[in-house]
């Protein structure tokens, strides 16, 4: 049986990806399930990987990216004792995921609740698994604390808004002027970073600086963001937007920035976030973030935006869209 999958032929823009069908499925190896993948997500790290940017990608071309997916077991390998065909699972498998299927080692599988639409439960992997890490294990947010969310109006951003609110946080958060209504419609308040200075903005509107930043931009954006923190806040990075997209600073020259923060005596911090980096070390932590988010989903605490489902076919479109910040929430492809 053939099956179709997008395949990565060198580091590039949008058109090194080409949809190849292959003409035999992948088989399960010991330890391994394969999965039909029913949805995977669009992100900006699956951008940074097909340009060859990211850090933890040792792999070269050719290869399948797709950073994480929701599908249904469809063969096991010799020894799996946890799942059988027909359970719906989630991974995070970093690459490989824009594929209709995939072999993934059992240990890595995480079990989805059937009520869950597998649309909005890839939605939850990488943004809200993110956003709940860096407002729990990493910045340690406390209720009632202040905060600003770098591109809110992404699916991390959102994500945050949604999860931050149940927190009774005071957000703020830059996005275009065409995300402001998503926004405030998710108790944030918005700061147009096209034609307001965000730390003006926020020396003008708050009173002693903010407990953490939130900052996926890099470049001088990390300086800016730190310049606002209060005596004993944290700078809290995740990603490298302006290096990514040339539009100043490099990957290695942000990460001395962030070190340099924790060098200067004035009472702050920064650190980097790394949802693989974390997973590794601590891969409990995963497992359990995004139980609970599944249950949070279940119980309708919080709600992604799918901003729209598209087919594979469209992948190197998708990832345009990705690149210029046109998506207001999470784009899906769907392959079920």
């Amino acid at each position: 049986m053939s099956y179709k999958r997008i395949v990565v032929t060198k580091f590039g823009e949008p058109e090194v990806m080409q949809l190849v069908e292959e003409p035999n499925l992948p088989e399960p190896k010991d330890n391994e399930v394969r999965v039909k993948v029913l949805y995977t997500s669009a992100n900006f790290t699956d951008v940074m990987i097909r340009k060859g940017m990211y850090p933890e990608v040792k792999e070269k071309p050719p290869f399948s990216p797709g950073y994480d997916m929701v599908g249904v077991v469809d063969g096991v390998g010799e020894n799996v004792t946890r799942f059988r065909e027909g359970d719906k699972v989630a991974d995070m498998p970093v690459i490989g995921a824009y594929s209709e299927y995939i072999c993934v080692p059992e240990k890595q599988l995480i079990h989805v609740p059937d009520q869950l639409d597998p649309a909005e439960a890839t939605s939850i992997i990488l943004s809200y698994v993110t956003a709940w890490q860096m407002l729990h294990r990493i910045a340690k947010v406390k209720k009632g604390q202040k905060i600003l969310v770098h591109g809110a109006g992404g699916a991390v951003g959102m994500a945050m808004l949604q999860l931050g609110k149940l927190m009774d946080l005071e957000i703020y958060g830059t996005a275009s002027k065409s995300k402001h209504d998503m926004i405030k419609a998710a108790g944030a308040i918005p700061i147009d970073y096209k034609t307001t200075d965000f730390t003006d903005y926020i020396k003008n509107h708050t009173e002693g600086g903010l407990d953490v930043v939130f900052d996926p931009i890099g470049g001088d954006n990390f300086r800016k963001s730190f310049s606002i923190l209060r005596k004993g806040g944290k700078l809290v990075a995740y990603g490298f937007y302006n290096a990514v997209m040339g539009h100043g600073g490099s990957i290695p020259m942000d990460f001395m920035k962030l070190q340099l923060g924790n060098i200067l005596p004035n009472g702050k911090s920064a650190t980097f976030y790394s949802i693989g980096a974390l997973r590794r070390k601590h891969p409990d932590w995963f497992r359990e973030d995004l139980t609970t988010l599944f249950k949070m989903l279940a119980e309708k605490k919080i709600k992604p935006h799918v901003a729209g489902h598209y087919p594979l076919e469209k992948a190197q479109e998708v990832h345009q869209l990705i690149e210029e910040a046109k998506i207001k929430g999470k784009i899906v492809f769907d392959l079920s």
